[in-house]
């Protein structure tokens, strides 16, 4: 692919995860994940928050708020409503389409002064920049070879993990449906793809890394998303 065209997608991603930032940095500095909001309507408000600062009206995949035992749910799970309490955990992931480009971004957030809980929330992006350090330095890594290192990262720190993936492929709207039939476009043990590779457009594939930490014995969990190819 032409280098120019090529730079233009990396700047798009790149401006879209920027973005994405922002509207979560506005979600803290507006005060709204508070005791007492139910997980509805914090996504509401969050969208709302979203078209009034962005202009964004489109979400490539479901919005995801989740509090208290519901952070432990995986992705796919769509468990009953909560609201947050006072001592909670809770976790965004947003989708938001920006000019067209995607963004997936995940952030974990504690309310009180639970140790444990502020320990998975720290953990969170350790984890996570050792997950790109390893991808870094293995040019040729493979999808499978990628998840393998990040489960061990997460059960070194003492933490479960939960669902078959730890990210996915990103890039414009729409960009060809990932399924479970087509594991290629996962961070998955499925996968023994090189990451490093182009798509059957001729494209640079540029990826999403995930962490999803769990306490089991506690009931709670956390999450973290961004680019893992594209430095901010």
């Amino acid at each position: 692919m032409d280098a120019a065209v090529e730079q233009s997608r990396v700047d798009g991603l790149r401006d879209a995860e920027r973005k994405a930032r922002t509207l979560f940095d506005e979600v803290v500095a507006r005060g709204l994940i508070v005791p007492g909001v139910g997980e509805r309507e914090l996504s509401d408000q969050i969208r709302e928050l979203a078209d009034e600062l962005l202009g964004v009206r489109k979400f490539w995949h479901k919005r995801i708020v989740r509090a208290g035992a519901n952070t432990l749910e995986p992705y796919a799970e769509n468990p009953p409503e909560r609201v947050v309490e006072a001592d909670d955990i809770v976790f965004l992931d947003f989708g938001p389409i920006l000019a067209e480009w995607e963004a997936d971004f995940g952030r974990t957030y504690v309310l009180g002064d639970d140790p444990a809980k502020h320990r998975l929330a720290d953990d969170l992006p350790r984890i996570w920049e050792a997950g790109r350090t390893y991808f870094e330095a293995h040019p040729d890594v493979t999808g499978a070879q990628l998840h393998a290192h990040v489960l061990r990262l997460i059960r070194d720190a003492g933490w479960d993990h939960v669902g078959e993936h730890v990210g996915h492929l990103v890039g414009e709207f729409p960009h060809v449906r990932i399924s479970g039939e087509k594991m290629a476009s996962y961070i998955a043990p499925a996968n023994p793809d090189p990451m490093r590779r182009t798509d059957a457009k001729g494209q640079e594939c540029h990826w999403i890394l995930e962490v999803h930490l769990v306490d089991r014995h506690g009931g709670f969990g956390g999450f973290f998303e961004q680019l893992l190819d594209i430095p901010s």
